[in-house]
């Protein structure tokens, strides 16, 4: 199968284990996720299958949003709840210095990442360092806080949604605005309620998926590749090209089928950015090819990514 599944991981989980139970429910060895969540974090996971591995770099790139609730007034070595208390602080804060304290974060920030995570310095996960009680520095990454929604403030808790860029912790959030205010916080639940185009409502979970597997109705959720690129136009495959398409090459305008402003400003000129202009390719069957994008000066469409049904 060649495909995405909207997984809804669920606690307890990690988002290998996610992956390795997928093998066994779609019988296939080519499968990847698209961005780690915590083990006891839940929400969204889009898993990619058969060639849509492909599509794990893209996917990943994406804006996530979560759901998470702060607790204000203690910092863990973790800087979730389920790592070990280091300090505990009065939260003398009122609610409206902690509302602007959040909100402060949005925006671009320089975040440190935290030790207890999958990254790695010198070829070392920085949690299997952190496990042996190791302490290393860590360059600050450049994240962006798009937006955060605050939903209730009850003090020592804050329950908030956050949409941000790709890489970026939310525990790590909760630790900078606890600092921040002074009393420290640590996240205390985190769900990840959208991953680009994936959607919480939407999701799976792997039980149901399993169940669906076992029904032969798998195909019935699985989200078809050339989904992703919708926002794309599509052309079409003469005959002619099919052969240059099954091995990858690029393709002469003159064998595709497509609207010619595609390419054009619409009054005959170049357009003044042609080599953006990219489009979904299909045979006459329906089969997705990739995507291509136009190059002027040869008068052709070059490969962007693409799909050719050879990674199952």
């Amino acid at each position: 199968m060649n495909g995405i599944l909207n997984v809804c991981k669920e606690p307890g989980f990690t988002s290998h284990d996610v992956v390795a139970k997928l093998r066994g429910i779609c019988r296939q060895k080519k499968i990847g996720h698209t961005g780690t969540l915590d083990p006891e974090a839940s929400g969204v996971l889009p898993v990619c299958l058969g060639n849509a591995t492909r599509l794990c770099d893209m996917l990943t790139d994406k804006t996530k949003e979560y759901r998470a609730v702060m607790l204000l007034g203690c910092e863990t070595d973790t800087q979730d709840t389920t790592g070990q208390i280091l300090a505990q602080r009065p939260v003398e804060a009122e609610p409206e210095q902690i509302r602007q304290a959040v909100l402060s974060f949005v925006g671009e920030y320089d975040q440190i990442p935290p030790m207890y995570s999958a990254l790695k310095v010198n070829g070392k996960k920085l949690c299997d360092l952190a496990r042996a009680g190791k302490v290393v520095e860590r360059e600050s990454r450049r994240v962006t806080i798009h937006s955060i929604e605050i939903h209730g403030i009850c003090l020592p808790r804050v329950s908030m949604t956050v949409s941000c860029s790709k890489g970026t912790y939310i525990r790590t959030l909760c630790h900078d605005i606890g600092r921040k205010l002074g009393c420290g916080a640590a996240m205390e639940s985190l769900v990840r309620t959208r991953s680009g185009s994936f959607l919480l409502q939407d999701a799976h979970t792997l039980s149901e998926i399993e169940t669906l597997a076992g029904q032969g109705r798998l195909e019935s959720i699985l989200i078809p590749t050339d989904r992703i690129f919708l926002h794309l136009p599509a052309g079409r495959i003469l005959e002619e090209g099919r052969k240059l398409a099954q091995n990858g090459n690029p393709l002469p305008e003159e064998v595709l089928e497509f609207p010619k402003k595609l390419w054009e400003d619409g009054t005959g000129r170049e357009a003044e950015a042609p080599t953006e202009r990219q489009i979904r390719v299909y045979d006459a069957d329906g089969f997705f090819y990739g995507v291509y994008g136009w190059q002027a000066d040869l008068r052709r469409f070059r490969p962007v990514k693409l799909f050719l049904g050879k990674d199952t």
